[in-house]
């Protein structure tokens, strides 16, 4: 698949490049870092211009995560009140779920995308929670600019080296995926007894 993917860019340009990211997010299994690592490496071997593959594929990554997040508020809510009783999901789960993203849910819009697995449902996720479309739009596709940004610098500044760097760099984010998700449960289990002191 990834081969593939890279084929693609190197045939059909930009347009790929909107296209295979907006299915990324939306969920396909499309290798998303090494895609922008690869446009990276495009724009440093003067193949692709710098401006038009940042703003086609922040295009793309903007897209997709708009979908995502208008699929979880349209039918998300819908769905869970319709059937939440058989998975026991009541109205009290919804409104900790709506609490939740008023505190630090947004940042998750944010920084998601760095993390694997967790980009392809936070969209998801807010558009069930009924974030409201303007704070979705401000935390999200800034997280798009940063996400596109990093990945597209580290290719071109790579150059030559960006594939042997950039599988090395998939092995590191699981590591800071695991340790963000432990940091998190004892974030949470911290607060949960600070409330209980109170």
């Amino acid at each position: 698949m990834e081969q593939q993917v890279l084929s693609w860019i190197t045939q059909y340009g930009y347009l790929a490049i909107f296209a295979l990211l907006m299915l990324g997010i939306v969920g396909l299994p499309v290798p998303d870092e090494t895609l922008l690592t690869f446009c990276g490496f495009l724009v440093f071997k003067g193949r692709l211009s710098l401006a038009l593959a940042f703003g086609t594929a922040f295009a793309g990554s903007a897209c997709g995560i708009t979908l995502s997040y208008t699929l979880g508020r349209t039918f998300g809510l819908a769905l869970i009140h319709r059937y939440g009783k058989y998975v026991r999901i009541t109205e009290e789960h919804i409104k900790k779920a709506h609490a939740w993203f008023a505190r630090v849910g947004h940042w998750g819009l944010t920084f998601g995308y760095f993390i694997p697995g967790v980009r392809h449902f936070t969209a998801y996720a807010a558009g069930m929670s009924d974030v409201e479309p303007h704070q979705f739009v401000l935390f999200a596709y800034s997280g798009g600019i940063l996400w596109v940004s990093a990945f597209l610098s580290l290719g071109y500044f790579l150059g030559e080296r960006w594939e042997g760097v950039e599988k090395n760099i998939h092995h590191y984010m699981v590591w800071i995926t695991i340790a963000g998700a432990i940091a998190l449960v004892g974030y949470l289990v911290w607060r949960r007894r600070l409330a209980k002191g109170k």
